[in-house]
């Protein structure tokens, strides 16, 4: 945002935090920018603006795009609708690809023969342009008129050249692998049309269903099967058995559809479970060639209000009878159907769910979705790369690949002295199985990937991390709720740190106030970015969630953190407060401001404060300060300092801390400098370990019901059973600084009130102790 003049990034923020930056900025009458994913898709986003009186805004968005190949191109959509005419109205685009481009076009939704002149498009090589810059005249909607016609989507399309089916990109350690076999015979497809006939798909909906289905059964190949299943409260099922498309059956099947009635309720659970039994049926009686595709595309436009009516139990009773056998799509017609429940349910058994949008081009969407699923080629593809040299890698098994498409898979190099890279992808082609294999010499591609990073720079990296993020959403969407935790962390911690807009995370961008004043207005509204009453975060693996609870004490206050009397180790810290006591800007914040880490089988003492960092072994005194970059390698311990914000500390190498220095800006009138303490490995403590932190170090056991919304729907309350007790918790988000970074993320959690009574052992004045360096 650039606001009178001076330009202001945005910050990519958890999306509750980010809205709240944006609504208090709003409130206030200030310039904010928000921009937020849309629903639960990550491609789409909503921008919202506010711009203060008297002020002069301009709003520039950037964005990355994956491009998805469908029937054999690559597809980027401008939304064009400047509304009035524009003096100097021009879109440019410039494409380099570094296989070559195979062909290159630019269309318009709205173009007339006036305006065509004004496209203009060239390509050679690894680079292509495209400019549309229309005059004046050229816009108008008729000659003599101020409308303009530019109203719709600009289109360009292009592919590239293919010397093999593997496209591999290796930058700064990430790859990307773009596969595309050769042209090949197609697979027989099985697929069993599951459509509902309620009452809610009277009119037009129902005709153009009817159009786009005859149109698919005109498409339909010689050498696949289908059926067709009609619902509303019962169901009609067209055949008792899959039949293959020969010319008789297809015109049978064309009369039928054009015979299909609306009417009833919607029972989604019963058509759709017959749907499997027909192809299971088919498979034992070998109706159906063996090395064939089997789909069942379910479209709906209602929720299930008849047969069994509960979306788990129909998610659950489909996904138990499929096995994972068949792919299933789930296609929904409007806005009145539970999108959810067809998402989970496409998902659980290998598909997508598509929303079909009510308008005048319905047909043209179901027809266009059957396209792109129109020509398997291949089955059971497997993609496979060098073992003991990767990590992190995408989704690389595939049910299927479809013709014109692409599959694409992406990781991380973890063999920093690799010389080849040996892709081998194995597939079941319509005839016989199918290898393709390819090797990189890394070395002679050495100019080549210089080449690549001068032009991509960290692309590569970037979009490993989209499509894992995309893959953790997706994945969360059917998981069970504590897998459903982790992954949402784990989804969230790279939307964070790769600054991307999904649906955990949105982009806000605020004028920023005079220091002061913003200091006192983010104390009135407890909006307050620090790590106070010192609040800690059990990560709880066995569950893959997480607990936290906050210390709420006086200063001056000393808290046992670590104690393991076995291995004589002990960590305490020491509670401080705010600088004031000045009744406008009082605050009853505390934080640790210092921390004791004690050692008494090696007789080592480590001080730490906002200040320095004091080393006692033995007699021997070394003090460090917070600018120095230094590492104390001795037995049995190894401290380092870094970054001027954190020092991490060893005993071993199994038992590993880090403190986190929090710097205030220099005369903040309230806040004072404060450390965070965290754990990174607790393998090496024994079962004796305890302390207000210790005393999870092997695990602790819990279980969580009765979830329910409170005033805040983004802070759940449920209960917890615990250590035999029930306890009130909330669900919240908390910051976690483990990683060593002065940044925080930010995970889920649930959070135990009234100083975690009831969580952990005896009260939390139980843990109060006479200093830094006690120990039992």
């Amino acid at each position: 945002m650039i606001i009178d003049g001076v330009t202001y990034p945005g910050v990519i923020k958890e999306k509750e935090a980010a809205k709240k930056q944006y609504e208090t900025a709003v409130s206030r009458g200030q310039t904010a920018g928000l921009v937020k994913a849309s629903g639960r898709k990550t491609e789409k986003f909503t921008v919202s603006v506010n711009v203060a009186s008297e002020s002069k805004v301009t709003f520039e968005l950037v964005y990355e795009e994956m491009l998805k190949r469908h029937l054999g191109k690559y597809e980027i959509f401008i939304k064009v609708q400047p509304k009035v005419l524009v003096k100097n109205y021009q879109i440019d685009v410039d494409i380099y690809e570094p296989q070559g481009i195979s062909f290159l076009d630019a269309e318009a939704s709205f173009i007339t023969n006036d305006l065509l002149p004004a496209i203009k498009k060239s390509f050679s090589g690894e680079t292509g342009h495209i400019s549309f810059k229309p005059t004046l005249d050229q816009q108008r909607s008729c000659p003599n008129c101020s409308s303009t016609l530019m109203n719709g989507d600009f289109i360009v399309t292009y592919d590239v050249n293919r010397e093999s089916p593997g496209n591999i990109q290796i930058v700064n350690g990430y790859f990307v692998h773009y596969f595309v076999p050769p042209k090949l015979s197609g697979v027989p497809k099985n697929v069993v049309y599951v459509i509902d006939r309620s009452g809610s798909m009277s009119g037009r909906k129902m005709e153009q269903t009817k159009q786009a289905l005859l149109k698919i059964l005109n498409d339909t190949a010689e050498h696949d099967y289908f059926n067709f299943i009609v619902f509303d409260t019962d169901i009609i099922v067209w055949r008792d058995s899959m039949v293959k498309a020969t010319p008789e059956n297809l015109k049978q099947a064309k009369q039928f559809v054009r015979n299909i009635k609306d009417g009833g309720a919607t029972n989604i659970n019963d058509p759709t479970l017959k749907a499997v039994e027909l192809l299971n049926n088919a498979y034992d009686l070998k109706q159906v060639p063996d090395k064939s595709v089997s789909l069942i595309i379910l479209l709906t436009d209602g929720e299930a209000n008849s047969g069994e009516s509960n979306p788990s139990r129909i998610q659950e009773n489909v996904k138990k009878a499929n096995k994972g056998k068949y792919t299933l799509y789930s296609l929904a017609f409007g806005y009145g159907v539970d999108y959810p429940f067809l998402e989970k349910l496409a998902l659980e058994n290998s598909g997508v769910a598509r929303r079909i949008y009510e308008d005048s081009d319905a047909d043209l969407q179901l027809e266009g979705f059957y396209n792109e699923i129109a020509n398997p080629t291949l089955l059971d593809v497997q993609m496979q790369y060098p073992e003991n040299a990767i990590a992190d890698v995408t989704k690389n098994s595939f049910k299927q690949y479809f013709d014109g498409s692409e599959l694409v898979v992406a990781g991380r190099i973890t063999d920093n002295d690799l010389n080849s890279f040996t892709i081998d992808v194995n597939a079941e082609g319509a005839d016989q199985p199918l290898k393709y294999s390819e090797n990189i010499d890394l070395q002679e591609k050495d100019d080549a990937n210089k080449k690549l990073q001068y032009i991509y720079g960290d692309f590569i990296e970037r979009q490993w991390a989209y499509l894992t993020i995309q893959q953790l959403l997706e994945k969360r969407i059917h998981a069970d709720p504590s897998e459903k935790a982790n992954l949402t962390a784990k989804a969230l911690e790279l939307s964070l740190k790769f600054n991307f807009v999904t649906p955990l995370t949105s982009m806000v961008v605020t004028k920023p106030e005079d220091k002061e004043n913003e200091e006192e207005s983010l104390i009135a509204d407890k909006f307050v970015e620090v790590d106070s009453d010192p609040h800690f975060v059990i990560n709880v693996p066995q569950k893959n969630d997480a607990l936290c609870f906050n210390i709420n004490e006086q200063p001056g206050v000393v808290l046992n953190l670590i104690e393991d009397k076995k291995l004589g180790i002990a960590v305490n810290g020491e509670l401080i407060g705010d600088k004031t006591t000045n009744a406008t800007l009082k605050s009853t914040e505390t934080y640790f401001g210092k921390l004791g880490i004690v050692n008494k089988k090696i007789n080592l003492r480590i001080e730490v404060t906002t200040d320095a960092i004091t080393v006692m072994d033995g007699d021997n005194q070394t003090t460090f300060s917070w600018l120095d970059t230094v590492t104390v390698d001795r037995k049995g311990f190894n401290l380092a300092i870094s970054n001027s914000d954190n020092v991490k500390l060893s005993f071993g190498e199994e038992a590993t801390f880090v403190i986190v220095r929090h710097e205030v800006w220099k005369d903040n009138p309230v806040h004072r400098d404060y450390l965070g303490f965290y754990t990174i490995d607790d393998h090496a403590f024994s079962e004796e370990v305890h302390g207000l932190l210790g005393q999870f170090f092997h695990g602790v056991d819990y279980e969580i019901s009765d979830i329910h919304s409170t005033a805040d729907p983004n802070k759940p309350d449920a209960t917890m059973k615990v250590k035999n007790k029930l306890l009130t918790v909330t669900r919240g988000i908390q910051k976690d600084y483990r990683d060593g970074s002065a940044d925080n993320n930010e995970i889920p959690c649930w959070f135990v009130h009234s100083n975690a009574e009831g969580l952990i052992d005896g009260t939390h004045t139980d843990y109060i102790v006479q200093d830094i360096f006690s120990i039992a």
